[in-house]
């Protein structure tokens, strides 16, 4: 995350959803960390927030991060239902909800990790029409969940961390990533 979110310019149209498996007791320090870092706003999703466009959100700790929509549009929804992956905040729970409402405006990405979690919600991505971006393995300090993804079979583009920069950058139809 330190490499991409700080790349993307101030006028970056799409949302971004971040999931980071964090420890449940404690607090996230992301947003600190990121805000100074980035050019886009950058918050700890709240539950029925309305989504912003060029605005990154982090799921907090102990919370799945969903995609709802309402009269207003697409917004945000927490729950506390069981880990997935052993995960509360899980990356499949995240995608597979966004891609039921965003659909083809959806890009999903999978960065290092060490379960499977995101590969079957990158499969909900890729069956609604969205874009799948998992990073090279090889690359990756735990290559678990980038291996888990190319196995699941869903993956547009696989790439080193270094050139991911320019495809998020080219995904600026204002969708989520």
């Amino acid at each position: 995350m330190t490499h991409l979110l700080p790349t993307l310019p101030h006028d970056f149209r799409p949302a971004l959803l971040i999931v980071v498996h964090l420890p449940r007791h404690l607090p996230s320090l992301l947003v600190e960390v990121f805000s100074v870092r980035c050019r886009l706003p950058v918050h700890e999703a709240a539950d029925k927030q309305p989504i912003q466009p060029g605005t990154v959100y982090f799921a907090p700790p102990n919370h799945h991060l969903l995609v709802d929509r309402d009269a207003r549009g697409p917004s945000l929804a927490l729950s506390a239902d069981a880990p997935v992956h052993f995960s509360r905040p899980a990356i499949d729970v995240l995608f597979e909800s966004a891609a039921a409402v965003y659909g083809k405006r959806l890009g999903g990405v999978i960065l290092t990790g060490a379960n499977a979690d995101g590969a079957l919600g990158l499969q909900a991505v890729k069956r609604r029409g969205g874009v799948t971006l998992v990073q090279e393995p090889s690359t990756a300090r735990a290559p678990t969940m980038p291996q888990a993804a190319l196995a699941a079979g869903a993956v547009d583009f696989v790439l080193p961390l270094e050139q991911m920069p320019a495809v998020l950058r080219a995904w600026g139809d204002g969708g989520a990533i």
